[in-house]
């Protein structure tokens, strides 16, 4: 069974350490502790992994960044990338394949992943039940230290 595991960005961004960086790959733009602890866990666990934002949508490690922004799902008043747009993206960049999606995110992705990723057999969200971000960077240090996979949290 082919596998994926879906990162979230995060706030922090290269620009807010230096902001006159240009445009940059996905994999340089998101610094963070908790995805900087994500893609670790990915990296390790994982051969194809991918990162959501809620203005780019999914981005492949070599995708391009162009620059800084401010978006989360579910912010009020603010255009967040469309279910729809998801969709197409499955198919662009090729996630179709996938028969198990491992998503390491918050439960606000929960409903979003759950209703584009029809293909799938399984999807797990290992975080899930987590005491919140600090529990969650905690799960995930330990899990890439001990090299242990953490399981479905629901």
């Amino acid at each position: 069974m082919s596998a994926i595991c879906i990162i979230p960005c995060g706030k922090k961004k290269i620009w807010d350490k230096y902001p006159s960086e240009g445009a940059v790959s996905a994999e340089e733009a998101y610094i963070g502790t908790f995805h900087r602890l994500a893609e670790q866990y990915a990296k390790k666990f994982f051969n194809d992994w991918i990162i959501i934002s809620a203005k780019h949508g999914f981005l492949l490690p070599h995708d391009i960044v162009p620059e800084n922004y401010d978006l989360t799902f579910g912010q009020k008043g603010k255009k967040t990338i469309s279910i729809e747009r998801l969709k197409e993206q499955i198919e662009e960049k090729n996630l179709t394949g996938f028969d198990n999606i491992v998503v390491l995110t918050g439960k606000k992705y929960q409903p979003i992943i759950s209703s584009i990723f029809h293909q799938a057999k399984s999807i797990q969200f290992p975080l899930d039940g987590s005491k919140g971000i600090g529990d969650m960077q905690a799960r995930l240090k330990s899990a890439v230290l001990e090299n242990k996979k953490i399981h479905d949290g629901r």
